[in-house]
């Protein structure tokens, strides 16, 4: 029986498409997966891309670095250089310097021992004469002065004393008896006349005189140097000599003093 509805006309045209459904979605499929697959090879490649670029970055960005320390190492260096070379400018200066000094210690040490040869007869001649002059000259602190001198002899012959330490105390000996001719000095030794020995006050006035007086002040006496001999004085001198004792050791104001004095000895 054949139906000429329209309602069955659409079903059967809908049927009749409904049997290509099936090869459509196979190929939409088919075609999704063709594209798919070079999406994702693009997309691998961009990563890929990007991952190598990345990592280059960070090898430039290493190399950047290892460069710039090597930069500063080189201006460091630089610098280090620099600072050393004007150092050892200074060193060459110095050393030059010393071996001008040490030149110079060579020539001064040379002439020391020239000198020193010199020296040391000059100071044996120079103890000679002071212990001839203490002999000529007036009898004062004659003991201590002897002494003294002999002192000097015996120390020109040591060996543990140096050449500057016997000069020293040779030009000591010699500023001592140089104040002896500006002082005036009193002081009490023991002086023999007549073959008898007793203790009495002297009274130097530089090396112009030299008086005596016994502790009781009975008898004065003065050096005469022409005779080599003491010579009584008159008691009318007593009195200057006491008042020139008590001068000379502070106890009175300084005064004048009338006191005789010897006339000199006549040069020979």
């Amino acid at each position: 029986m054949t139906v000429n509805s329209p309602t069955f006309g659409v079903i059967d045209a809908i049927r009749s498409r409904c049997r290509f459904l099936p090869t459509l979605m196979i190929a939409v499929v088919m075609t999704s997966q063709a594209f798919a697959e070079p999406l994702n090879e693009a997309i691998q490649a961009e990563s890929e891309k990007n991952a190598a670029a990345e990592q280059a970055q960070k090898q430039i960005d290493q190399i950047n670095k290892q460069a710039r320390s090597m930069v500063d190492e080189y201006r460091q260096i630089t610098r280090q250089s620099a600072i050393l070379e004007r150092y050892n400018a200074h060193l060459e200066a110095l050393v030059a310097s010393q071996q001008k000094e040490l030149d110079s210690f060579e020539r001064q040490q040379s002439d020391i021992e020239v000198a020193q040869k010199q020296v040391v007869p000059l100071m044996e001649r120079m103890v000679d004469s002071l212990a001839q002059f203490v002999e000529l000259d007036l009898p004062f602190l004659a003991d201590e002065r002897a002494k003294r001198v002999k002192g000097l002899k015996a120390m020109m012959v040591r060996a543990d004393v140096t050449d500057s330490e016997k000069f020293r105390r040779l030009m000591e000996a010699y500023q001592i008896e140089n104040e002896f001719g500006s002082t005036i000095e009193s002081y009490r030794a023991n002086l023999t006349l007549n073959g008898k020995s007793r203790p009495v006050d002297f009274l130097r006035l530089g090396r112009v005189a030299l008086y005596y007086q016994t502790l009781d002040g009975s008898e004065s006496g003065v050096w005469n140097a022409a005779e080599k001999a003491w010579q009584p004085l008159p008691s009318d001198d007593r009195k200057p000599i006491h008042d020139g004792l008590q001068m000379a050791r502070k106890e009175a104001a300084p005064n004048l003093l009338t006191l005789p004095i010897p006339a000199p000895e006549a040069a020979q």
